[in-house]
Order: C-alpha cells, then sequence, then structure tokens
C-alpha cells in the first residue's frame, strides 16, 4: 500500500454510517488540498477502497462528486486522475474570486468586525515563513481568505469558496517554486487584517482587488508555462 493509502486508512475512522460517499469525498479533497495527491497523479480505486474500507461503488461516486468539483478528471479507459487546471481555469477561478472576496468586504457593515480568524492565519503565515516552510505558508494563505469570506456570516458563501479555492490549490501544487509563490502575499495579507481593523472597507476593497490582480497575474501566468512544458 502507498504512503497515500497509509494515511487515508488513518483516516477511516471519520467516517459516519450516512452519506457515506460525500465523507469519502471530503476525505479525498483535504487530502488533495493539503498536496498529498498531487496534480496529474492517478488514484487507485483498490488502494483507495482498502484503506477506507468502502465499497467500490461508494469510491465511485466520491470520485463523481470531485470530478463535479473539477478536483478530479475520468480519462477512458485510463482511470481517474487529480486534475491539472489550465491558465483558463485559473483566470476564472480570479473572476469568481474577485467578485465574491470583494463584495463581502464591501458588505460588512459598521466595525468591529470578527476578525480573530484572519489575525490567525497571519500568525500561523509568520510562524511557517520562520521555519521556511512554504507549503505551510500556503496554507495560512487559504486559511487567510477562507476566514475573509466567513465574515460574510453564509453558509452557501463558504461552500462555494471551499470549492473555488479547493482547485485554485491544484493549481499551486502543479508549480515548483511555493517560495516564490506564497511568500509575497503574507504582507499583503498583514495590510489587509490592519486596514480592517481600523474599519476601512473602501480600503480594505481596494487593497483586496490589487492583491487578487497581482496573484492572477502571477498564477495565470506560471499555469501558462507548465501547460508549455
Amino acid at each position: 500500500m502507498s504512503r497515500q493509502a497509509d494515511q487515508l486508512a488513518g483516516d477511516k475512522y471519520l467516517l459516519g454510517r450516512s452519506s457515506i460517499s460525500e465523507r469519502v469525498a471530503d476525505l479525498l479533497r483535504i487530502r488533495i488540498g493539503e498536496g498529498q495527491f498531487k496534480p496529474g497523479a492517478k488514484l487507485s480505486e483498490d488502494e483507495i477502497c482498502t484503506a477506507l474500507a468502502v465499497s467500490r461503488n461508494t469510491l465511485r461516486e466520491a470520485f463523481r462528486l470531485l470530478t463535479h468539483e473539477r478536483l478530479l478528471v475520468h480519462e477512458l479507459n485510463r482511470g481517474v486522475f487529480v486534475r491539472i487546471p489550465s491558465a483558463a481555469d485559473v483566470a476564472d477561478i480570479y473572476r469568481v474570486r474577485l467578485l465574491v472576496e470583494c463584495a463581502v468586504v464591501r458588505s460588512l457593515g459598521q466595525p468591529p468586525y470578527p476578525l480573530d480568524g484572519l489575525a490567525a492565519a497571519v500568525a500561523d503565515g509568520e510562524g511557517a515563513t520562520a521555519a521556511e516552510d512554504w507549503d505551510a505558508l500556503g496554507t495560512a494563505n487559504f486559511h487567510f481568505h477562507r476566514e475573509l469570506v466567513a465574515l460574510a456570516d453564509s453558509p452557501r458563501i463558504d461552500e462555494c469558496m471551499r470549492t473555488v479555492l479547493a482547485e485554485l490549490r491544484l493549481a499551486f501544487h502543479a508549480l515548483k517554486d511555493p517560495k516564490a509563490l506564497h511568500s509575497p502575499y503574507l504582507e499583503r495579507n498583514r495590510a489587509l487584517l490592519e486596514t480592517l481593523e481600523k474599519g476601512d472597507t473602501t480600503q480594505a476593497e481596494q487593497l483586496l482587488q490589487g492583491y487578487l490582480a497581482h496573484s492572477s497575474d502571477n498564477l495565470t501566468r506560471a499555469a501558462s508555462g507548465q501547460e508549455g512544458a
């Protein structure tokens, strides 16, 4: 059994009696998001079924759910693979992020705002940078944006962005220099947090627009190079 399957076997206890295929999809989504199944990797039905003690039908339904979320792709006569996002995918993801994240900031109302989650993500990013753990820095950055969206207090927006950010992580995992990718955004996260602490949503939205435009340009260019590699 592979290392990834061994790690999944440790998650078996998390599976409940109801919505078993959804729980399997949740576990695989987490592992894909963490980069333990890399973009382009083939997923073994035998290994995953054995690791999680689930049936092939259950696993195939989980695969179907994740394929619908554009995290996996089924290739006829070859199997199921972790998807590699294209430059066009990345550009579209950032269009969604720009619409949703800026709207959340714009609609915050009167301060103070519940910013503990954002502050914790910035602190985690600083710790990861000090340890030169660039993958952990990337995770902290995703947590920052998840907490930003959570300020809307909307389960539907949270669900939408969970899928969008999970797909974006695939693009990050396909690249080879996580330090260059993630390190510029820690200072931007800190500046955005400080602006929201002051209650200035207008300035915060402007910072966020510039932030997302810069990130989109960098990642789209990188994804374009990946396609040509």
